[in-house]
């Protein structure tokens, strides 16, 4: 697979990241396409602000969704993660009233945490071409990461 280095004022960068949010108390609400078509849009929104974000894939189950997502190195996860999660959420019960009662005494709709893994080359891959260094250029450099 091709690698799609994004180029920056002082660096050059391929940070892509799995993200998962899980809705408070698993509540199987995102089941209701009208709410999945709103999260949806308002996730897509962070990136107007914010173009360096990049959302590669977005899809989700009743109760979750995954986000494939490109963050400049110069943010970090977490503050990636609020963004979404508050923009996602900001208004929700508002838009979908009986969201209220499922959610009654709670601020938001995501549970408080989030699963997140880079997505790149695998540790064995790395390992080799730095054990490489020194030696003579074959070729391994051109072909490290496709």
């Amino acid at each position: 697979m091709k690698r799609d280095y994004i180029r920056a004022d002082h660096c050059v960068y391929h940070c892509d990241y799995h993200l998962v949010f899980v809705t408070k108390y698993r509540r199987n609400v995102i089941a209701n396409e009208g709410i999945w078509t709103y999260l949806e849009q308002k996730l897509r929104e962070v990136t107007e602000h914010y173009p360096r974000i990049r959302i590669k894939e977005i899809n989700h189950d009743i109760n979750h969704i995954h986000i494939l997502i490109s963050i400049p190195p110069q943010m970090s996860v977490g503050s990636v993660v609020r963004l979404l999660k508050t923009n996602s959420s900001r208004n929700i019960k508002s838009k979908f009233p009986f969201l209220k009662k499922v959610y009654y005494g709670t601020d938001g709709m995501w549970s408080d945490g989030y699963f997140v893994s880079s997505v790149g080359a695998d540790e064995e891959t790395i390992k080799r071409y730095i054990e490489k260094q020194g030696e003579e250029d074959i070729g391994q450099t051109a072909t490290l990461f496709e």
